[in-house]
């Protein structure tokens, strides 16, 4: 799954968004063709229970918010999935960074090219991964400004209520282990 924060300005309140990939592949270890990540725009589902929390905000949103909130969110002024139904991160290298977490868990940084609302711009994001029930859990987040990507924030009431610029997305994905990750010592969770 993928998750977004999405901050506010003004009297606008923050929200959390979930979404699907369309597809997916990552070889990590890669130094080159290390994989491509495909986002399904249409699923983007914004202040699901799950998504609140994953991103940090408590409370829950009533459904006629949700509705209008998604409805913004997915129409032509905004993410315009219609014209736009996936975003794709192409991923030139996926590469160990020699690093572990608190718990030992390696670090990789992929780097490559993000490509949202027929824009591409680079991206590197660093990634942790561990092995549960013999997959690779790859998590990692990363911040983008919507206007990079063309996209004009949403706002209303001259500014007044409206989210911010910078967008904080998680990705929380699993991963089926190749052969070069399998022999790089990716420890399971205990």
């Amino acid at each position: 799954r993928v998750y977004v924060f999405v901050d506010k300005t003004g009297l606008g309140h923050q929200h959390g968004v979930e979404a699907r990939l369309v597809s997916g592949t990552l070889a990590l270890g890669a130094s080159e063709n290390a994989g491509r990540l495909v986002f399904d725009m249409k699923s983007f589902d914004a202040d699901t229970d799950r998504a609140r929390q994953y991103v940090g905000l408590t409370g829950s949103t009533d459904s006629g918010t949700r509705t209008a909130v998604n409805d913004n969110m997915r129409g032509a002024a905004i993410l315009d999935v219609r014209r736009y139904p996936t975003a794709a991160f192409d991923i030139t290298s996926a590469v160990a960074t020699g690093q572990s977490n608190a718990q030992g868990f390696p670090s990789y940084t992929l780097q490559g090219q993000f490509t949202l609302h027929g824009k591409t711009r680079p991206l590197a994001v660093k990634v942790e991964v561990e092995q549960v029930r013999g997959w690779l859990h790859v998590r990692g987040n990363f911040v983008i400004r919507q206007t990079d990507f063309g996209i004009t924030p949403y706002s209303k009431a001259f500014g007044a209520i409206g989210v911010a610029d910078p967008l904080r997305i998680f990705g929380d994905l699993f991963v089926a282990p190749t052969d070069n990750v399998a022999s790089a010592g990716i420890s399971a969770r205990p």
